[in-house]
């Protein structure tokens, strides 16, 4: 008997966690030079401060019709709330009624430009929270994203505030080859994760640019896997093509699809190195 109540119970904990509501975000808007920065943000229970990650999106943009926050960035949104971290997630694109940006020729949201102000101006919005570690800001960015993230931490975006600088950045296969032609550095401990087989960005560029660094940077450091391919961290993508496909969310060229150990390795790689 006693036997078979334990079974019912673990049965029902199973059915309640699967019939747990998703995680649900705070909306939040953020001023702008001209207009406001749409957001959603996670926060742990309790009252902090606690540290924080600015997470930035790829070219398919942050939500869909019904979802505000795609499935594969709340994957992440939950490592990361795990970990402790608050997370706020910018919509560059939906902020400007934007859809998704992959396949657009004539790009008006520029990584080097309009996202790069999006991310000063969600710093300044957090430096200005009772609930943030102010100290412990850190990035992170995938794709589009993450390229951003590359011209928001060089030495001549600092912020000029006197408030902390960014704790440490994480970009996820961003497109190096601009800044590897521009001599990129860093004034931000940062983390590059790309697939050696990414035919979508490039792994020799990325390469490039953080070994250009060396000696002139603040850390700077690459982790290339070898047999894995763009969106190698995403859970259950399998490897395709995606130029076939009419989803406008996704590139035009290249491959895409889980690495299972890329993945895993990488989950590690990002809790490290938020934790210095």
């Amino acid at each position: 008997m006693r036997l078979l109540f334990t079974v019912l119970f673990a049965m029902l904990l199973m059915s309640a966690a699967r019939a747990a509501p998703a995680l649900a975000p705070q909306a939040i808007e953020i001023p702008l030079a001209s207009g406001a920065l749409h957001a959603q943000l996670y926060k742990p229970d309790g009252d902090g401060p606690f540290p924080t990650v600015i997470a930035l999106h790829g070219c398919g943009g942050l939500g869909g019709h019904s979802d505000p926050v795609l499935p594969r960035y709340r994957d992440w949104t939950e490592q990361l709330l795990k970990a402790g971290n608050a997370v706020l997630w910018p919509d560059s694109y939906g902020s400007r009624e934007l859809g998704p940006q992959c396949r657009v020729k004539d790009v008006h949201v520029k990584a080097r430009r309009e996202r790069v102000a999006d991310i000063a101006a969600a710093r300044s919005w957090l430096m200005k929270q009772p609930w943030v570690a102010r100290d412990r800001v850190s990035l992170i960015g995938w794709a589009n994203g993450a390229s951003a993230l590359l011209w928001a931490v060089r030495p001549q975006n600092a912020g000029r505030d006197g408030a902390p600088d960014f704790r440490a950045a994480i970009a996820f296969y961003p497109d190096c080859r601009i800044s590897a032609g521009l001599g990129w550095s860093t004034r931000v401990p940062t983390l590059l994760l790309i697939g050696g087989k990414d035919d979508i960005s490039s792994p020799p560029a990325c390469r490039q640019m953080v070994d250009g660094a060396y000696g002139r940077s603040a850390l700077a450091r690459i982790v290339v896997y070898p047999g894995a391919y763009h969106d190698f961290d995403r859970a259950n993508l399998p490897l395709h093509a995606p130029a076939s496909s009419p989803d406008v969310a996704t590139p035009d060229r290249g491959h895409l699809g889980t690495d299972t150990e890329a993945r895993a390795d990488s989950q590690k790689q990002v809790a490290e190195w938020l934790a210095r």
